[in-house]
């Protein structure tokens, strides 16, 4: 198998054999992102990744492989056609297949019709991930992320009405604390319009590499701390209406937040709350990852 630079997967999708079938991320404008700055956005031929399933069957064997996660960034973004091959090789080689899933921005959520997302569905493909980060939209415009409000609802219904599950990621502290509250007051409108089987929640860190960290070293941003940033996930809390889960799966946030929505939303108040009352030493250090953390 062949792979192009640093590989990123979700945590969730750390056991699933990972097959790059997009180099790099299609937009890679993100202010706040440099998981793809090195890298220049191509799709790769189908017939070198139908190369890469056929070789990871004969080294993995066919049985032993149950997920698969087709990266790089936003791969979902490919013709219908390419990714429907691409699935049915891998239902071809791995019989045994349980999820396949991909990482598809709002903005490309969009570009393909409900045909072309129940076809996709039909031939394997079972979960996106979505990066949403926020849902209101000066802040989605000051961090350029390319997609709106509107845009992220459209295109999460259309994936969800197709029956592929959907996981969406809240991006906490992106807004600072000017648009703290705004910003998860949006992003639960969005999420509740959308209703994704998975919300998960991230905690905004300066990156090296990446404009909002240069911002954050000349003074221009500064990172909500533990308490303003929990603060902001209780107005999230507080504010959602589906009934999925949602998960504080990641080592960055300030406190594991997770349960089922509705039933375990007071639960999860009262542990934001249990959180907040803890001084402020209790939590990891705030700022540039390379720097503190």
């Amino acid at each position: 198998m062949r792979y192009e630079g640093i590989v990123y997967r979700p945590p969730s999708e750390g056991g699933s054999l990972i097959i790059q079938a997009t180099v790099g991320c299609p937009h890679n404008r993100c202010r706040f992102c440099n998981m793809y700055k090195n890298k220049r956005f191509r799709i790769r031929k189908v017939a070198e990744v139908l190369e890469d399933i056929d070789e990871a069957g004969r080294v993995y064997g066919g049985d032993n492989v149950r997920t698969v996660f087709l990266a790089d960034g936003n791969t979902a973004v490919m013709r219908t056609e390419h990714l429907l091959r691409i699935l049915g090789r891998l239902n071809e080689v791995f019989p045994r297949l349980e999820r396949i899933t991909s990482y598809c921005a709002s903005q490309y959520m969009d570009k393909k019709t409900e045909k072309e997302w129940a076809d996709l569905r039909a031939a394997g493909l079972s979960r996106i991930h979505c990066g949403m980060e926020s849902g209101h939209d000066p802040l989605l415009r000051k961090v350029c992320k390319g997609t709106s409000m509107e845009e992220q609802i459209r295109g999460g219904r259309a994936v969800r009405a197709a029956g592929i599950e959907l996981s969406m990621y809240y991006l906490a502290g992106l807004g600072g604390a000017e648009m703290s509250a705004s910003h998860a007051t949006d992003s639960a409108a969005v999420l509740n319009a959308v209703n994704p089987e998975f919300i998960r929640v991230r905690t905004f860190t300066p990156m090296p590499g990446t404009e909002l960290g240069e911002d954050f070293r000349a003074g221009r941003f500064v990172p909500l701390d533990a308490h303003s940033s929990l603060r902001e996930l209780r107005i999230l809390i507080e504010r959602l209406e589906g009934d999925g889960l949602f998960l504080s799966d990641h080592w960055l946030n300030f406190a594991d937040i997770s349960g089922r929505l509705p039933e375990d939303k007071e639960v999860m108040l009262k542990a934001v709350d249990q959180a907040l009352a803890l001084p402020g030493d209790q939590f990891r250090p705030v700022g540039m990852i390379t720097d503190s953390l």
